[in-house]
């Protein structure tokens, strides 16, 4: 068994990946039998679920929709894109002359919502083949209705939409946007979310570190235990707060402002990411994201960050939210961690009035699954 850096060639054949500040770079050695593939690794398509009338965007439907459109575009030009909605023909009129046609596939199944980052099967590849988890998902931790969206993953295995094995690990509750993965066995999650008593509360946090070993074939997990933002729903996804971009590099969302009530808690963060190590025992290459300046809705701050990007093959898709400067420097961190890649920001402003933004409306699937 070789050392997993990441992905199997498109013509079969089977590579590892040396992975530097982004860029992957491909060479013919022996891969592990079981890896869970970083966001960088070779994809097939990204899903989105698309939001309607009974949702929770009702009261903002057009708007939010607009964003959708504009995701849609950027996915399409590049990556298939999978749309899960109870309305494909209202779905393909709002689209049809802004997207790729081409490149859009079709899911129709009842939804609860669109959070496709963690309803959305979590992708394993086992000796170069998909296999798709189905984890519950829980409305995080049992705050919002869920059932509709618990059951998309099987619904779109069964209709042949996602191609690949069909794992049933409906016995842990998971979400996507918990856990960061760098293609060679390690994880970053947050303390925080999983253990959360009102997800998997019957276990500690030793038995959840060796199930998630376990079940992704894992060498380390990295804990962090602090950072939040305001108004998250998700107990403090990680995505929303550190990211990786490639084997040694991770972006985190950094606090100058003292007086922010964020400063103490991303300080601590930023602090411990520094004690963290790889797998060969080097420190991590840090890139500080800025602050997202305060944004409020009807006097409730809402959790805007620049960590929830979306790692495509050639390009990152990024949330922008009408901050010129901030959005800039963010662009420029990006650029810096992903230099082979084209940075797109996308307005993300909608998105966060229910407390989400780009990456937890999308999920991405290795080569293969989405055909």
């Amino acid at each position: 068994m070789g050392i997993l850096v990441g992905r199997p060639d498109p013509d079969g054949t089977k590579k590892n990946l040396k992975l530097s500040f982004g860029k992957i770079e491909g060479e013919q050695v022996g891969m592990r039998a079981s890896f869970l593939p970083a966001e960088w690794c070779m994809q097939s398509g990204i899903q989105l679920t698309w939001p309607h009338a009974g949702t929770d965007w009702a009261y903002m439907l057009e708007e939010v929709q607009a964003c959708f459109v504009n995701i849609a575009r950027e996915i399409a030009k590049q990556k298939l894109l999978l749309i899960v909605t109870p309305e494909p023909d209202g779905v393909k009129k709002q689209i049809a002359d802004r997207v790729n046609m081409e490149n859009v596939r079709f899911l129709e199944c009842e939804t609860n919502d669109t959070w496709a980052r963690d309803h959305g099967a979590i992708t394993m590849m086992e000796m170069g083949a998909p296999s798709l988890l189905d984890f519950t998902f829980n409305g995080w931790g049992l705050k919002f209705a869920s059932a509709l969206d618990n059951q998309i993953t099987r619904h779109a295995v069964e209709k042949g939409v996602l191609k690949g094995d069909y794992v049933n690990r409906l016995g842990f509750v998971l979400e996507g946007g918990s856990i960061e993965s760098d293609g060679m066995g390690t994880l970053l999650t947050t303390s925080e979310c999983l253990l959360s008593p009102n997800r998997n509360g019957q276990m500690n946090k030793a038995e959840i570190e060796e199930y998630l070993k376990s079940v992704f074939h894992l060498q380390q997990v990295l804990w962090l235990d602090y950072g939040y933002l305001a108004g998250d729903d998700t107990d403090s996804h990680i995505d929303t707060l550190a990211r990786f971009c490639s084997a040694d590099t991770i972006a985190y969302v950094q606090c100058r402002d003292k007086e922010d009530e964020h400063y103490e808690s991303l300080h601590a963060m930023e602090e411990q990411l520094k004690t963290f190590r790889t797998l060969s025992g080097e420190p991590y290459r840090l890139l500080a994201l800025p602050m997202v300046d305060k944004i409020t809705e009807e006097g409730e701050r809402l959790p805007a960050t620049y960590a929830n990007f979306l790692i495509l093959n050639e390009a990152v898709l990024y949330p922008v939210y009408n901050q010129p400067e901030s959005d800039k420097r963010a662009a420029e961190v990006l650029q810096e961690a992903f230099p082979a890649y084209q940075i797109i920001g996308i307005d993300c402003r909608a998105l966060i009035k229910q407390h989400g933004s780009l990456h937890c409306v999308t999920m991405q699937y290795p080569s293969g699954v989405i055909q």
